[in-house]
């Protein structure tokens, strides 16, 4: 007579099968777009806000300038230590706690009738809107080896979209109906997503979690960076060219609203809608790199990058120049961006949620680098400098390809994936 232990692993096999039938369809790919998008905007609603929320609250300039580093704060937080969780919890639990975590702190910020308030519910907002990567590797891990590039190049779209619009639907709120609207519509949002991605997303991937304590998982995060060179590599590419796209668009409005253009917010924030065309490059590098072409279109898109400075730099001669290097930058860091996460998520497809997270870790320092250094050098030698340090940082990244690019080759992202025995744990 079968015994208890019998029917629990009879239980557990069922679940494997069902998890493991589950098909990622491109409707349910572009709902993880979409659920990205709409968490990752968070993280830049506030930005043209900054001077209403301040009044609104009577803040000083110092401290409403401390909401933008708060909420990044936070989300660097997340992306070390609520990503992993990924790797050890049930995702579409994980995902839908969350989402409904992050609706309760934009209620904080819609409702903050003080700073002390409103700076909490930021840095809350950072932290959870963490889980755009945590949706990230969920995807990742759902689709077909041959198939991978092409899901996370299709959700990463849905991050990128999300950034540059983000600027432009909180101004045009905040014009209707006031700045405190932005963050209701967002948890009205999220809350509505977190409904639908619990009735759609299967209960795990094909692959059991990993059974590692949560100090042990993040050892093993840090453990990951020091054992794979490819992964510190993609890490350094991702460091640089965020740094690259955080330096134009942390100060592009300067020279835009000085002369000879006096250009309204309304109007510069519209800027991102033709960063939008870089999408389509996260979807194109997707396809390239399911091919087997990951290190020429890392290369051809650096070129790109750094290419793009050229009409950047001619910005106050020519809006269409600027348009121009717009496309070619956002094109470039898109391509890349997708290349470096379907490379490293390859390694070990069991630890996705920890190689993403730690990797987002280098986005975030390379976005803040960029917006620091940005701001610093515009007050000292304009635009020029600007696109002068966009450019060292482009270059630098193209330099760090050409000097690696034979030492890992394209088949690295193909190949067979390794076991969660191999990541060391301590």
């Amino acid at each position: 007579m079968p015994g208890k232990g019998d029917a629990v692993t009879r239980r557990l096999e069922a679940r494997k099968g069902e998890g493991s039938a589950f098909r990622l369809s491109s409707g349910v790919v572009i709902l993880f777009a979409v659920a990205c998008g709409a968490a990752v905007a968070n993280v830049y609603f506030s930005q043209p806000l900054l001077v209403t929320m301040g009044h609104d609250l009577a803040m000083s300039p110092a401290l409403v300038g401390s909401v933008v580093t708060l909420t990044q704060v936070g989300y660097g937080l997340g992306l070390f230590f609520l990503v992993p969780l990924g790797d050890v919890a049930d995702r579409r639990r994980l995902i839908v706690a969350q989402l409904l975590l992050l609706v309760v702190a934009l209620a904080v910020v819609a409702a903050a009738h003080t700073a002390a308030i409103l700076l909490a519910g930021m840095a809350a907002v950072g932290l959870l809107a963490g889980v755009t990567q945590t949706l990230m590797a969920f995807a990742a891990s759902l689709a077909p080896p041959a198939e991978r590039g092409r899901a996370v190049g299709l959700v990463t779209s849905g991050v990128v979209i999300g950034i540059l619009l983000a600027r432009t639907v909180s101004g045009l709120l905040t014009d209707l109906a006031g700045w405190r609207s932005v963050y209701l519509a967002s948890a009205s949002l999220t809350a509505l997503l977190a409904l639908v991605l619990y009735r759609v997303l299967p209960h795990h991937s094909d692959g059991p979690p990993a059974t590692l304590r949560y100090g042990q998982l993040l050892r093993s995060t840090v453990t990951l960076f020091a054992t794979e060179r490819l992964l510190r590599l993609r890490a350094l590419f991702g460091l640089l060219i965020f740094a690259a796209f955080s330096t134009l668009w942390s100060s592009i409005a300067l020279p835009l609203s000085e002369a000879p253009y006096f250009l309204p917010h309304s109007a510069i924030g519209a800027l991102g809608l033709i960063g939008v065309v870089g999408a389509l490059a996260a979807v194109a590098a997707g396809r390239l790199n399911d091919r087997g072409l990951s290190q020429r279109t890392t290369g051809i898109a650096l070129a790109l990058l750094t290419a793009s400075w050229f009409p950047l730099s001619l910005t106050r001669n020519s809006l269409w120049a600027l348009v121009v290097g717009v496309i070619l930058l956002d094109l470039a860091v898109q391509a890349v961006h997708v290349t470096n996460q379907t490379l490293i998520y390859a390694l070990h497809p069991d630890a996705g949620s920890r190689l993403i997270g730690g990797y987002m870790v280098f986005y975030s320092i390379g976005s803040a680098t960029g917006a620091i250094a940005a701001t610093f050098v515009y007050t000292l030698a304009g635009w020029g400098a600007v696109c002068a340090l966009g450019s060292a940082f482009s270059c630098l990244g193209l330099a760090l390809w050409a000097s690696t690019r034979h030492t890992i080759p394209d088949q690295a992202a193909a190949g067979a994936p390794r076991s969660s025995a191999c990541i060391p744990t301590r």
